[in-house]
């Protein structure tokens, strides 16, 4: 049976990649394949890999919110959009669990224009500079003018020293991030003149699914017991990830939401972290 991508191409269906799809979202063996079960029994010719995900989620969600919040990683780092902002506070949160101080949005003049730079990082006194590349659909791939062109912006900024981390800096290294992937000739080009790359699956057991699960720096759109509209109202608090909600459960007051949702919420943001 053949299935359309999110692309429009057309592609032979693969039971075992959705069987370790939703194993890696926690859920055992039995019920991956039950629910594998009972989307082949609806599936037809050309049906759409966006209806089985949706299907799959719906499946995993009757029998644990954890594992279908899991399993809806990457529709939820869409949510950080739409232009991506707060996709760029999230990757600073990533990089806090790593041990990196972080800033956000920080303008710097060039030797030639001034910069806008996405995030900061610091960690062993090294200075690097992160820029996103923001996608809102999930076919959409950062190409090779992408690292192109960042590469023309650290150059101008890497030659000289700013007040940077409560010293004179300069900045020595740059990633770039997508929440997507990048093409192979993104790569290579990358990896040839020095960037650091880092995508939805690259580096390989590294990317950002990999880092996320790792340190269950979940977003909050990825909550399964809250509404688009919630999580937006919670991303323009501030409240970027699930362990800043469990931090300060105070957000959901701030949102109005009831004392039994509440409980729910905070219920299934512990058990994500945990």
């Amino acid at each position: 049976m053949k299935v359309t991508k999110y692309s429009g191409e057309l592609v032979h269906y693969d039971e075992q990649k959705l069987i370790n799809s939703l194993r890696k979202s926690g859920a055992d063996q039995a019920v991956a394949e039950t629910i594998v079960k009972e989307i082949e029994s609806e599936m037809y010719e050309g049906i759409s890999s966006k209806r089985i995900y949706k299907r799959a989620y719906q499946l995993l969600k009757n029998i644990s919110n954890v594992h279908a919040a899991r399993y809806n990683l990457r529709t939820a780092l869409l949510g950080l959009g739409p232009a991506g902002f707060f996709f760029e506070k999230f990757i600073a949160k990533v990089m806090k669990e790593q041990g990196f101080q972080t800033k956000v949005s920080i303008t710097l003049n060039g030797k030639c224009i001034s910069h806008e730079i996405d995030v900061l990082l610091l960690k062993n006194d090294i200075v690097s500079m992160i820029e996103c590349k923001f996608h809102s659909g999930q076919d959409a791939k950062s190409d090779v003018k992408v690292p192109m062109y960042i590469l023309s912006r650290f150059n101008d900024l890497k030659d000289k020293k700013y007040d940077l981390f409560s010293a004179k800096r300069s900045i020595s290294k740059c990633i770039i991030v997508t929440n997507n992937k990048f093409t192979t000739d993104a790569i290579q080009f990358g990896e040839c003149s020095g960037l650091s790359m880092l995508s939805w699956d690259y580096p390989q057991k590294n990317g950002i699914k990999d880092l996320v699960d790792r340190f269950r720096v979940y977003p909050v759109t990825c909550l399964t017991t809250l509404t688009k509209a919630e999580k937006d109202q919670l991303l323009i608090l501030d409240c970027i990830t699930i362990k800043d909600l469990i931090q300060n459960p105070d957000y959901l007051k701030t949102i109005e939401l009831s004392h039994n949702r509440t409980i729910n919420v905070l219920k299934e943001a512990n058990q994500l972290t945990n």
